[in-house]
């Protein structure tokens, strides 16, 4: 068995500034040779790399301490504030794998009337409601499977819109004759490109776990590139999943399997760190994909405890 990362597996797209992102540790810093040198394996240059420190440095999302492969890169306050993915929405959605979500059947629906002198807060609004997952029935009007009330109050107040807002709640929703939850979920939502995104997923999730399953188990610098290239995949398919309840998707739903090859990645991750050697006891991001599957796990024990 050679030593490498580079066996048939599906390519994995990760920008530079994800690899940068992903690389912060528990204390808010970056190593720059471990960034180098896992920015080597997922086919980087030097060049790429560098540029995306002076961009990030620039902006004021890091401070560089030292130069090159020496160097600390340490996250500044706004940066750690935004990192990372939200854990709420990722155990919700291992709690929903697992059953423990079932839907109430109560529709969140918000509308909203924002004069054309505030049009920026207008449409910051509109792009936060998509990335809460909600879709738009017409114009000025958007509904969510989900509880969202409080993200979305918590954004209007931040853009000074919230006297703007009109919440209501229904377990009556139609369009024209569809009624049936299911079939408006599949109109509302684009189901197929979010499953798609899920297969890609697993085609990424399923080599690497067979990799980590191995008996040469795969160096500290090794298991760091694979927890990066699972993260940025993990991010790029969960990105624009409204995380409809199960009871709404197909049968079987891709986003199930998908997450849980992951988790049984980042089980096996969890494993080899325990001896000291691996980097999810280091990476930030890592650890917060991790805590959420463990809180998922405690929850289904106690369930059939």
């Amino acid at each position: 068995m050679t030593d490498s990362l580079h066996t048939p597996t599906t390519p994995v797209r990760v920008p530079t500034r994800m690899l940068v992102e992903a690389l912060i540790r528990t204390d808010h810093t970056v190593d720059a040779g471990e960034l180098y040198a896992t920015a080597d394996l997922l086919g980087m240059t030097d060049q790429q790399v560098r540029l995306c420190i002076n961009r990030l440095v620039a902006e004021g999302r890091f401070v560089q301490e030292g130069r090159g492969r020496k160097a600390l890169l340490r996250a500044t306050g706004a940066t750690v504030q935004a990192l990372g993915p939200d854990v709420e929405f990722v155990a919700h959605a291992f709690r929903q794998d697992a059953g423990l979500a079932p839907w109430d059947g109560i529709w969140h629906l918000v509308a909203f009337a924002v004069p054309e002198d505030t049009r920026t807060a207008r449409d910051t609004l509109r792009t936060v409601l998509t990335r809460l997952g909600g879709a738009p029935v017409q114009g000025g009007l958007y509904v969510s499977a989900n509880a969202w009330e409080p993200y979305v109050e918590d954004e209007a107040r931040r853009l000074g819109i919230h006297g703007r807002l009109t919440l209501l709640t229904t377990d009556d929703l139609r369009q024209g004759d569809v009624r049936d939850p299911a079939a408006l979920a599949r109109s509302l939502w684009p189901q197929d490109e979010i499953a798609d995104g899920y297969r890609q997923l697993a085609s990424v999730a399923e080599p690497r776990l067979r990799r980590l399953q191995d008996e040469a188990a795969p160096s500290s610098l090794q298991q760091l590139t694979i927890a990066v290239e699972l993260a940025a995949e993990f991010s790029r398919a969960m990105e624009p999943d409204p995380l409809l309840p199960p009871e709404l998707l197909p049968r079987p739903w891709p986003g199930t399997e998908a997450r849980r090859l992951v988790a049984q990645c980042w089980q096996l991750l969890d494993r080899l760190g325990q001896s000291g050697t691996a980097a999810e006891q280091h990476v930030r991001l890592f650890r917060l994909y991790d805590d959420a599957v463990r809180g998922t796990k405690s929850a289904e024990q106690r369930r059939d405890g």
